[in-house]
């Protein structure tokens, strides 16, 4: 059967992108509510209904927000966008941001053989709102130039300069504002983008010539191409050119076939295995789970995760275990244009639940067009075992690890325990068994040597059963720099886990880690930020990327990256912590103080936020507070394990000296993990020039 034509033609059009600002961490029931309100204030703007009265404007859903495309003038969407701006001052808990941008679109049948509409002047007008933050009203520079024409729109177009977006394309941008509409701050991207500039080295003349040259060919290009989507194949062509992987695909956690019947353990089980396999192609950057884990919701839009993600294409599916039988539908999405590049559906016996796996992996690997190596192929087919019960209770261990608390963590052990007694030679469980205990460490107050030691053998069995698997040389990676203080080891497993897996986030935040505590400033933040480019929705990875530009005393950076992991959950004590931190240093202690008290509320009472509360006390003349924190550490101390470092710090702040040194030197006989990084953390340098110091660096080999 032939495939339905639109009956929409090539056309520049007026393109206004709204997005609500922070809308997937809402409940669903406040998405749900927010959406109508704003749906119903677009709707009663006086620009809307014209054009939709004359037919001259199409709605495009976007999941977060919706684009307007009019086919009037340029004025259009940018009145529209005026009267929304307006009647956002009478709902404060809508908080919106808008793009505005001419260009041309298409007529294309959307999965659904409905009529719809795309093109660059979508994809540019939602660039251009992406620069923004809420309450900005930013438009392209070509729209700007059409607007300045006017008297009455001159005085509110403000000049911003040019801002990156996606791929590392460039889009001018105008602020429109006044008193009365408009955001007049300017973008925290583009402020962020200005400071890294101002710190960047000059280019040589010759590499500006060039880049210069390149951009205007690059530009003259897409303005003769003009159409959506073979611009999308050049922003495609110009990443792979920049050494990004041309390919980014998100693996998003399965849906019950029967939401009565959920089963979330296989539902995040069946995309972690997914992630897994396909995180083996080196053509491909796959999100990791801590990434995708937030889109576990029933009414997930794939393309509004797709995009928040920074994708190409999204797998998403269903799942249902019914007796001895499981029923598996994968679909695999364009994120572009929302089409389908593959879909299936599965019904077999829940013991071929690992052919399912490699089906779905492998039509993947075809839609995409992926060339795989001999070696690829063998390991995106790989089973860890063929025993269907350890594989469940080996997903039950990860589905409750993957929750990073400490009562799930330890609760995950056991499940991956009774996996490795189904089978000793699954290499997975034993990984699962060796990152949980790993994981202990910095979130639980437990002795060091009560969880490292057991890590490293689970790693190390792991290896010696798979040699080729990336993450336990991670694991082993932070063992060595946490608790054997062996930089050399850590330097060699990390670059071993990001040898075996270039795109994994976390084999890279591993030697960051070590790169970090060790002095090595520079290679760390670079690290971490390959980290944060392949994992941008990760907690973790964003936590300890803004941790180490702290460590590196470039605490307005790292501020600027906590801040954002607050946003993505507020509920991550780590963040609050490292952040409350990175405020000590700008001797905003107030800030630091809240951040600090949210992280004891949050982890349920760890003692290092609590310490660092008194510390900060200190610092800011209230002695009497200190000493009452330290009193309360001591007490704790009489019912539970705390890391002497926590009270040493403190101690030593309030004076009591020979205190501090007698609970360092205990530190050391523990193997308390936070010593790793006294060389550089700048809470310890009031006590460099201290002897006692000196030669605990230089035991730990920091010195």
């Amino acid at each position: 059967m032939p495939e339905p034509k639109s009956d929409l033609r090539l056309e520049i059009a007026h393109v206004l992108f709204i997005d609500i600002v922070s809308y997937s961490k809402r409940l669903i029931d406040e998405q749900h509510e927010l959406l109508q309100d704003l749906n119903q204030i677009v709707r009663n703007t006086e620009a809307f209904r014209t054009a939709e009265a004359s037919g001259k404007l199409i709605r495009v859903p976007t999941g977060d927000g919706v684009a307007l495309v009019f086919s009037t003038t340029p004025e259009a969407p940018v009145k529209c966008a005026v009267e929304i701006s307006k009647a956002l001052r009478s709902h404060s808990e809508l908080r919106v941001r808008m793009g505005v941008h001419s260009g041309p679109v298409s007529g294309i049948m959307d999965v659904n053989d409905r009529s719809n509409i795309a093109g660059a002047g979508i994809n540019v007008a939602q660039r251009v709102m992406d620069c923004g933050d809420a309450g900005h009203i930013l438009l392209s520079k070509r729209v700007a130039e059409d607007l300045e024409q006017y008297r009455q729109w001159r005085p509110h177009l403000h000049e911003l300069g040019e801002c990156e977006v996606k791929h590392g394309a460039r889009v001018s941008l105008v602020n429109l504002y006044s008193d009365e509409v408009g955001n007049p701050a300017i973008p925290e991207k583009l402020e962020k983008e200005r400071e890294t500039k101002a710190t960047a080295p000059v280019k040589p003349a010759k590499l500006r010539k060039l880049a210069l040259l390149t951009g205007a060919m690059l530009v003259t290009i897409a303005l003769v191409i003009g159409f959506w989507e073979f611009s999308h194949r050049q922003s495609q062509k110009m990443a792979n050119a920049l050494t990004s992987p041309e390919k980014r695909i998100a693996v998003l956690p399965f849906k019950p076939l029967v939401p009565e019947n959920r089963d979330q353990v296989l539902e995040m089980g069946m995309a972690d295995s997914l992630i897994a396999k396909l995180s083996n192609i080196r053509e491909i950057v796959v999100r990791s789970l801590n990434s995708v884990r937030k889109y576990n919701g029933l009414e997930q839009d794939p393309l509004a995760a797709g995009r928040e993600l920074e994708v190409s294409s999204v797998l998403e599916g269903n799942v249902q275990k019914s007796s001895d039988r499981i029923r598996v539908s994968a679909r695999l999405i364009n994120v572009a244009d929302g089409s389908s590049l593959w879909a299936n559906t599965f019904d077999e016996k829940f013991t071929d639940v690992f052919a399912v796996q490699d089906a779905i992996s492998q039509k993947v690997a075809d839609a995409l067009a992926l060339r795989l190596s001999g070696e690829e192929n063998k390991r995106l087919t790989r089973r860890y075992t063929e025993n269907v019960e350890a594989y469940q209770l080996y997903l039950t261990g990860r589905y409750h690890w993957n929750k990073l608390t400490p009562p799930e963590i330890t609760k995950s052990i056991e499940f991956f325990k009774k996996a490795i007694e189904l089978d000793p030679t699954y290499a997975l469980a034993y990984f699962g068994l060796a990152d949980a205990y790993r994981s202990l460490a910095p979130t639980s107050e437990v002795p060091s040597k009560d969880t490292l030691p057991q890590a490293q053998a689970a790693a190390t069995k792991a290896l010696e059963l798979d040699e080729t698997l990336a993450e336990p040389h991670a694991t082993l990676a932070f063992i060595h720099t946490w608790y054997d203080w062996d930089w050399s080891a850590a330097e060699r497993e990390a670059k071993r886990a990001i040898e075996l897996n270039p795109n994994w986030s976390f084999g890279h935040i591993a030697y960051a880690q070590m790169l970090s505590v060790t002095g090595r400033s520079q290679e760390a933040i670079a690290e971490g930020a390959r980290a944060v480019e392949l994992d941008p929705l990760s907690l973790i990875i964003n936590a300890l990327n803004g941790y180490h530009l702290h460590l590196a005393r470039r605490d307005d950076e790292a501020i600027a990256r906590l801040k954002k992991t607050v946003e993505l959950d507020s509920n991550f004590w780590i963040a609050h912590q490292f952040l409350g931190m990175a405020y000590i240093e700008k001797k905003m202690y107030p800030e630091a103080i809240s951040e600090f008290s949210q992280a004891v509320k949050l982890s349920g009472g760890n003692s290092e936020p609590l310490a660092l509360i008194g510390y900060v006390s200190v610092l800011s003349g209230d002695a009497a507070k200190g000493r009452a924190v330290l009193k309360e550490l001591k007490s704790l101390e009489s019912q539970r394990y705390l890391p002497p470092s926590n009270l040493a710090l403190l101690s030593y702040a309030l004076g009591e000296k020979d205190e501090a040194f007698r609970l360092l030197e205990k530190a050391y006989q523990d193997r308390d993990i936070r010593l790793c990084r006294l060389k550089v953390d700048s809470k310890w340098d009031s006590m460099r020039s201290e002897p006692r110091f000196v030669e605990i660096l230089k035991r730990i080999g920091l010195q």
